[in-house]
């Protein structure tokens, strides 16, 4: 999975100093230097990471510290609280409200999988008790429409578009228009895939924009796409008000570190990352837990979350009352099985289980 090798080198850079006999500023230095490689070799922003690197080095004054203290604790944390700084803009996107009309604009890169991320991201809300629907404003791009047609289809999520029309504002106010009386409440548009140098068509971003009065305009990011993240998420940022960025495409060997920088150009946070084609690989991004996974310390709170997600509610007080009195049955044992078979592939649930044991 994309930044596992990132991962997997801040882990090392920690082991080295944790092994070491006496931490001082040799031993600092070094796995700070190391972090710093491992950071710019996964494309991140070289001023992030001379800045991350220099606020650290100010926050860990070994000369002033005691000799009671524990010096390597005290530097994992500073590291921990700069990579979560990194990538918390400190705000919040909006969120939308069930019962309450909400209209999100997705804008983003050709080839970015923004098309497939609107209807993850319907999908993701409809499980929750949404009512989402899906407007196809893309009239730049051939199949467009078919995709997105197909997309919702097999989601079962309401739709709308046009072979024929080719004004994609007309297309967006109608298809916003119509879901509101529908009763939908929340109305997806996806837009037309661009590049930053495209000066007509950011102007036939902006212009859906000022149609549709999105409550939030979410900017799609490829993991793949390196250093240029940067500038193109500064851009997108100049032409609508970008509240939130999604990452795609985070299941594969990218190195993934440059779309984190997005969230500095963009100063809006990560909300959701896509690990995988399928419309329920889809994971809501929260900053502390990532930056746990990421040092190997594990996430309790992500594992929990899956386990209360694929066992019904109804069922666990229960399941509680039959294990407190002795009693566990065959039929308990299968239902258990196939509760942690809807958890994803199962070398994904022993890497987690793995982590957080590791972490204790």
């Amino acid at each position: 999975m994309v930044l596992a090798q990132l991962g997997g080198s801040i882990s090392r850079a920690l082991q080295h100093m944790s092994n070491a006999t006496i931490i001082d500023e040799k031993v600092l230095s070094e796995c700070l230097n190391e972090i710093s490689r491992a950071l710019l070799q996964a494309d991140v922003q070289f001023k992030m990471v001379r800045d991350m690197q220099a606020n650290i080095k100010r926050i860990v004054n070994l000369d002033d510290l005691a000799a009671g203290h524990n010096k390597r604790r005290i530097i994992q944390q500073a590291i921990f609280n700069e990579l979560c700084k990194m990538l918390d803009p400190g705000k919040p996107s909006f969120t939308p409200k069930k019962g309450k009309t909400s209209v999100i604009m997705f804008v983003g890169l050709q080839g970015s999988g923004k098309t497939t991320t609107c209807t993850k991201y319907a999908y993701y809300h409809q499980k929750k008790g949404w009512k989402p629907a899906l407007v196809c404003a893309d009239t730049f791009r051939a199949g467009a429409f078919d995709q997105l047609k197909q997309n919702a289809t097999k989601a079962r999520i309401p739709f709308y578009g046009s072979y024929t029309e080719s004004d994609p504002v007309k297309i967006a106010v109608e298809g916003v228009e119509r879901f509101k009386k529908e009763n939908c409440d929340l109305i997806i548009v996806d837009t037309s895939g661009r590049h930053k140098q495209e000066a007509a068509l950011f102007e036939e971003m902006r212009q859906v924009s000022e149609a549709t009065k999105p409550d939030l305009v979410i900017f799609v990011m490829d993991s793949s796409i390196g250093q240029a993240a940067f500038d193109q998420a500064q851009a997108f940022k100049q032409s609508v008000a970008v509240g939130a960025v999604i990452v795609t495409k985070m299941d594969g060997h990218a190195k993934g570190g440059g779309a984190l920088s997005a969230v500095a150009a963009t100063k809006s946070p990560v909300i959701f990352i896509g690990t995988g084609e399928h419309i329920d690989e889809f994971e809501v991004f929260d900053v502390k837990p990532f930056v746990s996974r990421l040092l190997g310390m594990g996430d309790w709170s992500g594992f929990m979350d899956k386990i209360h997600e694929v066992v019904p509610t109804d069922q666990q007080p229960e399941l509680l009352q039959k294990l407190s009195e002795g009693s566990f049955t065959l039929r308990l044992m299968y239902e258990q099985f196939q509760n942690i078979l809807k958890m994803g592939p199962i070398g994904q649930v022993q890497l987690c289980y793995f982590c957080l044991l590791r972490s204790l």
